[in-house]
């Protein structure tokens, strides 16, 4: 009986433990699934020139250093003339709602704040639309605060702007009677239409609305007497601009382990949104279902105004000419042809990518270590920037019973006819496309679009965070002179601000057209010379040809892409427009030049040829191997 007892409780001692090892196991598989995503997604192949303690290799500190004849050029957007601060008695309030997406908000929020000062006015923090037209998200976020810090906005231009949270109860209601003038200025509005137009109505009711839709409401160059409101424009949007703390933290969480072991890391932002691909007329660079969603949203710009342009045009036309985005197949072959190894790390900035991952097939071959923000952040990362969310009313189609359509259809002659085609349910239409094949017109945006729309607010926050830091940028769109600000535009601009030596490609897109139609049939084993007119084109866009080009266009749209010579000094001896920095400027640059290079000196070889251009046509020496350019084979069948 003894040995009989002791069994049983053995047996239910078993069936405990086993109980409890699988509710273990249970919770753990609940909770770390989302970690297995990073675990595994973001193994990347290590850069064997760059070893543990991050000591490059030669070759490899060539691709990543800084560009010497733009280190001179130090960020200095501080007042240089006569700059009274702002008085509480001033000639009103200025309300503003901003349309449009992450880069239309931004530009749009500095010509605001400059369009205040100039009126002499007080700012109400502005309505960002794209997240207060969506309902249901996070309520501890609320329109400006979605995506900024508004405490560090209203602290940081106390001394240029006074700016306030709201309205005084009296306005408020006015505002609500709609007892106010609104004003929609264009992206390009003169000084002249504010002081003659805007100005005597904001001191006849002290309160005027501004509605801001192209991306801006002032025009982007402005006099040299106005130098003083082009500077305030850089310290909003790189002083005072702030994203919320939160999204800060995730973002710097992300190019920690982008650096890890540490390994240099390459942004690329594809261009590939739909706005900027109908505007240029590039539809024919897609297929399928993807062609027509560009001609639908070119036909509507055509309705708006926006283009004045026919709906059907020649994109190889526009391609040839520089209108087009490169392709991710077009960039992985001219990464190549300056250098970078296939380990190298390249981040897929970008909230939307038009094409989706089809298109990144050839890119993702030839780099395997492309990733983005999902690769980076787990779902819970993601999804606690979001806040807490009311979930959305499901919109289920109705599908009637066999019995019910039997009755409204009567009964049938037979033989009865071939049965109908299949129903198309709406599970199987949802999807931002699935009206291609029902309407002519594109539908409003659903619950669902809107709130996507806020999400990819965040989403381009932490792109553009992790665009801005990175050793190197290449841009495969902006918009040089045509269309609205653009993602990459601004990018580069704040790069060119915060450290103008920084590896900023600026790739002419024409002349890579022509390079590209002159070796189509073998790009993936081109000729020594075309290699070498790639590589030279792009390392010369490093430096002042890339600035001179861009400065010729670029910031003819958007002064942000191109804040030189305006915000920024220089430590050498002044040339042109360029102003010489002050002295305690000066100082920290050579104190921290002389840190960096005593850390360097410590942790690396001097490289001896580092004086000479590692890019230069006629160079045929060892380091031609270690590059990735491939000399084609006179015997090789290029398509083997």
């Amino acid at each position: 009986m003894i040995f009989k007892s002791k069994i049983k409780w053995v047996a239910i001692g078993g069936l405990a433990l086993s109980f409890v090892s699988l509710l273990v196991h249970m919770f753990l598989a609940n909770t770390s699934a989302e970690l297995v995503q990073y675990n595994v997604m973001t193994g990347f192949v290590e850069d064997l020139n760059i070893n543990a303690a991050g000591k490059q290799g030669v070759a490899s500190r060539k691709l990543w250093k800084k560009v010497k004849s733009l280190e001179a050029l130090q960020p200095y957007a501080n007042p240089r003339n006569k700059y009274p601060v702002p008085q509480n008695q001033n000639n009103g309030f200025i309300h503003a709602k901003i349309f449009g997406g992450f880069e239309k908000i931004r530009s749009s929020i500095c010509d605001l704040v400059t369009i205040s000062r100039l009126l002499n006015a007080t700012l109400v923090i502005p309505e960002i639309q794209e997240s207060t037209n969506s309902k249901g998200i996070g309520s501890e976020f609320k329109s400006f605060s979605y995506l900024y810090n508004v405490d560090h906005f209203i602290t940081s231009l106390r001394s240029d702007v006074i700016i306030v949270k709201d309205l005084p109860p009296v306005l408020k209601a006015a505002r609500k009677r709609k007892a106010c003038p609104i004003f929609k200025p264009q992206n390009s509005a003169s000084l002249d239409y504010y002081i003659k137009k805007v100005l005597p109505k904001l001191k006849q009711g002290k309160l005027i609305g501004l509605v801001l839709v192209n991306g801006g409401c002032l025009q982007p160059i402005l006099p040299s007497k106005w130098s003083e409101y082009q500077r305030l424009r850089c310290r909003v949007a790189f002083h005072a601009l702030h994203f919320r703390p939160d999204v800060l933290a995730l973002a710097h969480q992300m190019l920690k382990r982008l650096r890890a072991s540490g390994q240099p890391y390459l942004a690329y932002h594809p261009g590939l949104v739909r706005d900027a691909l109908a505007y240029q007329g590039c539809a024919d660079l897609f297929q399928d279902v993807h062609s027509q969603l560009i001609q639908h949203r070119r036909a509507q710009m055509i309705k708006q105004k926006l283009v004045h342009d026919e709906l059907s045009i020649d994109s190889y036309v526009q391609k040839v000419n520089g209108l087009c985005p490169l392709m991710p197949e077009e960039v992985g072959l001219l990464l190549r042809a300056m250098g970078y190894p296939p380990t190298t790390r390249i981040y897929l900035a970008g909230s939307e990518s038009f094409g989706g991952q089809r298109v990144m097939i050839p890119l993702r071959a030839m780099y395997t270590n492309l990733v983005d923000r999902s690769n980076l952040c787990n779902k819970y990362e993601l999804n606690k920037l979001l806040g807490t969310e009311s979930p959305l009313p499901v919109n289920h189609t109705h599908v009637k019973a066999a019995e019910e359509l039997k009755k409204e259809r009567g009964p049938h002659p037979r033989p009865q006819p071939p049965p109908p085609g299949r129903r198309i349910y709406q599970h199987e239409k949802e999807g931002w496309h699935g009206w291609i094949g029902e309407k002519e017109s594109e539908p409003d945006p659903s619950p669902i679009d809107l709130r996507d729309k806020a999400h990819r607010l965040l989403w381009d926050a932490l792109d553009y965070v992790v665009s801005v830091e990175a050793d190197a940028f290449f841009p495969g769109f902006n918009n040089d002179g045509t269309g609205s600000p653009d993602f990459s535009s601004l990018v580069m601009g704040h790069r060119l601000y915060q450290m103008a030596s920084s590896r900023t490609y600026r790739p002419d897109r024409k002349f890579l057209a022509k390079l590209f139609n002159s070796s189509s049939d073998n790009l993936y084993f081109p000729k020594r010379s075309w290699t070498v007119a790639a590589r030279d084109h792009l390392h010369n866009s490093l430096e002042e040809a890339g600035l001179k080009r861009q400065l010729l266009q670029s910031k003819l749209v958007s002064f942000l892409s191109h804040p030189i010579p305006e915000c920024t000094c220089t430590t050498m001896k002044p040339i042109g427009d360029h102003h010489e920095c002050p002295k305690w400027l000066k100082d920290s640059v050579a104190k921290s030049y002389q840190q960096q290079t005593a850390t360097t000196n410590e942790n690396e070889q001097p490289d001896d040829d580092d004086e000479m251009d590692e890019f230069q046509s006629d160079s045929e020496d060892e380091n031609v191997s270690n590059e990735l350019t491939v000399e084609r084979d006179e015997e090789m069948d290029p398509n083997d």
